[in-house]
């Protein structure tokens, strides 16, 4: 069975995808915050068969990225590193002028900083995989200018090129960043509260994450959209 960590995972895209990579025969170790939760999403993907180890706590926390990287080693070694987690900065979202130095400085810790403290604890056991494949998961803002979100944005930004740089220094891997598009999720409703607009679901998403996993294209920067388009 292929493993794959996701971080992220008690809701939203981070479920779903669990779920899905769950349904395709993947073990899986979840990683989030909020424990009640992520053993929700861990026994929903659980459902399918497959080993599901849920790892409560903080991604900015050494400990608990070290913690993740360990439990996919019991499980048999890691083929896909998923880094979903993200933090925006300023609930709601405010402007440039507004925005509070430390909500930027939490953006960066857990979008970029994080991010890459996971990929260094877990390359050891991507090496190994002869499939082994990080996805960074971005935004349309990290290359769009959205007013109220520049902080948010520019972490995500920071995360692009994180992940086109390991491209090119680890190039047996696949480094995938992939921006899902606008989605129903809790994330964008603290973003922007106001905005009642209907949005497709994280679920309508993930096969474009499936078939990015099945194609195994050249490492970059892709959009769930385009991808869905192609099939």
């Amino acid at each position: 069975m292929p493993v794959a960590v996701i971080t992220g995972a008690s809701k939203g895209l981070g479920r779903a995808l669990a779920a899905a990579l769950a349904e395709e025969g993947w073990d899986l170790v979840l990683g989030a915050r909020g424990e009640g939760v992520l053993k929700e999403s861990a026994r929903l993907a659980g459902a399918h068969g497959t080993r599901v180890v849920p790892v409560a706590g903080d991604v900015t926390d050494g400990a608990h990225r070290a913690a993740l990287v360990a439990q996919a080693r019991a499980l048999g070694g890691l083929d896909l590193l998923v880094s979903n987690a993200s933090a925006l900065g300023a609930e709601p979202l405010v402007r440039l002028d507004a925005l509070p130095l430390e909500g930027l400085r939490a953006a960066l810790e857990t979008n970029v900083v994080a991010a890459l403290g996971l990929v260094q604890e877990a390359l050891p056991l991507l090496r190994r995989s002869p499939a082994g494949a990080v996805v960074a998961v971005s935004s349309d803002a990290a290359a769009e200018a959205y007013e109220t979100w520049g902080g948010y944005g520019a972490s995500k930004a920071a995360l692009d090129q994180l992940a086109a740089v390991l491209a090119v220094e680890e190039p047996g891997l696949r480094v995938w960043s992939v921006d899902p598009g606008d989605m129903a999720t809790d994330l964008y409703a603290a973003a922007v509260p106001d905005d009642d607009e209907p949005r497709p679901s994280p679920e309508s998403v993930v096969p474009g994450f499936l078939r990015l996993l099945a194609l195994r294209p050249v490492s970059g920067r892709y959009a769930v959209a385009a991808l869905l388009e192609s099939r």
